[in-house]
């Protein structure tokens, strides 16, 4: 066929322009007109009345001249960008339109690609996702990360950030929306203002979850915090996994770290437990420290942190070490094995304290266990709140929560739950002289757990 399949320019066929005088050869003749009339049949009407029965191949074009354009206005039209993208083109500026939506759910850590422009990933556990480098993935790449499952961390490449910060945590529950200007990362603040929303109209003080356990593998200087939530005001913070703290160490941020807010780990001291939230990302963290208040933490190491509220308290013994302890709801502690906290010490009718393994510098109910003897008979003992003053044991008195003593140099028992003073001292006093013993299984410290 004359007409050349890749520029479409047509050539007669040799043979057939005669000259004047001229006898025609019908072989040409024939050939030019069965040419004539194969092209006329393979050309697309102009009224549309016939569909292509191939690909239509339309000239690349540019933004102001489109390969495909319209007879009234010339200028509004599809063409062909560079590397081989379809442009689009309205009165001779480019239309961009985006790429379909990629939905894909995630388990674990993750590096976002170029192909990923447009995607929307849920991840079903916590993770890490790191972006590839800006200028890769080029101005107006964008992504949605989904967090249902765990707090999802955002690490852009090297240097770069996201909202001006090294990395950017999406917690639990929430989602957030990445654009790449080609340098760096941005979002659209959603998360940003919901977050801040809760917070500024939210009220009252509460922890739900955050227990405090021994570390399995070492119980005897780390501590385990459970998931959960804590509020004081309008500062709130979550955690949605178990974070350990180490008592041995100054303060690091992250799980298995070290807790401590200053100094080292020190004998028979009480060690208070906060929450604490990084300003930036609001993620969660806790350090430990002696003061029963936050105004006593030292917070030369929490830099960028909030001390949103106090959580528990742990207990060292002689030897620096966490006494082994179970923590149930409502704030109530229990030593796995019970602290003898007098043997035989002295009572006697005159009023006298009585210190006990419970956390120092604030109020505690000590859970106790008494023993009394005494060479008289009819005799009881009185251990109480000192917060009630000087009392006096016996019937005729204040009464006694240690059994009395019918047989002298006999014993008497007896039990209790009894507040102490910031000193960690309740009063003891006995309706005759003799001595006592003193068992502190626990104690509650309330912090502000309702269930």
């Amino acid at each position: 066929m004359p007409r050349n399949p890749s520029t479409g320019v047509y050539s007669k066929p040799a043979g057939t322009t005669p000259s004047v005088g001229q006898v025609i050869d019908p072989v040409p003749w024939n050939a030019l007109t069965t040419d004539l009339g194969n092209e006329i049949t393979n050309s697309l009407p102009r009224d549309g009345s016939a569909p292509m029965v191939a690909p239509l191949k339309a000239a690349s074009g540019t933004v102001s001249a489109p390969g495909v354009g319209f007879a009234s206005n010339p200028q509004t039209g599809m063409y062909l960008k560079g590397g081989g993208l379809l442009g689009f083109t309205q009165n001779g500026v480019d239309v961009s339109f985006d790429q379909a939506m990629i939905y894909a759910a995630k388990s674990g850590d993750y590096t976002a690609l170029a192909s990923d422009n447009n995607a929307v990933h849920r991840f079903t556990a916590a993770a890490i996702v790191t972006l590839t480098a800006a200028a890769t993935l080029g101005v107006s790449w964008h992504y949605c990360v989904i967090a249902d499952g765990g707090d999802v961390t955002i690490d852009p490449n090297g240097a770069e950030t996201v909202d001006g910060a090294a990395s950017l945590i999406v917690p639990h529950g929430y989602s957030a929306f990445i654009i790449c200007s080609g340098t760096a990362f941005f979002t659209n603040k959603l998360m940003t203002r919901l977050l801040a929303k809760a917070e500024s109209t939210a009220v009252g003080s509460f922890i739900d979850g955050l227990l405090l356990s021994n570390n399995s593998g070492s119980p005897t200087t780390h501590v385990d915090f459970a998931a959960g939530t804590a509020r004081s005001g309008s500062s709130f913070v979550s955690s949605v996994s178990t974070m350990t703290k180490r008592l041995n160490g100054t303060w690091a941020v992250g799980t298995g770290n070290g807790g401590l807010d200053t100094g080292s780990v020190a004998a028979s001291t009480s060690y208070f437990a906060y929450a604490i939230r990084k300003d930036s990302d609001l993620s969660f963290d806790v350090v430990l420290s002696t003061s029963a208040t936050i105004g006593g933490v030292n917070t030369t190491l929490l830099t960028g942190y909030t001390i949103v509220k106090q959580i528990g308290v742990v207990i060292t013994d002689a030897s620096s070490l966490i006494r082994p302890f179970v923590m149930y709801p409502r704030d109530e502690y229990t030593f796995v094995t019970p602290v003898v906290d007098a043997a035989s010490v002295s009572i006697s009718t005159t009023s006298n304290l009585l210190a006990l393994t419970v956390p120092n510098g604030v109020k505690a109910k000590a859970k106790l266990r008494f023993f009394y003897t005494s060479g008289a008979t009819t005799a009881s003992a009185l251990l109480s709140d000192p917060a009630q003053g000087v009392l006096v044991a016996g019937l005729g008195g204040d009464g006694g929560n240690v059994g009395s003593i019918q047989v002298a140099s006999s014993y008497a028992v007896g039990s209790g739950e009894i507040w102490t003073n910031t000193a960690k001292q309740i009063r003891r006093v006995a309706g005759a002289s003799g001595n006592c013993w003193v068992w502190t299984d626990g104690f509650h410290y309330p912090c502000g757990r309702n269930a």
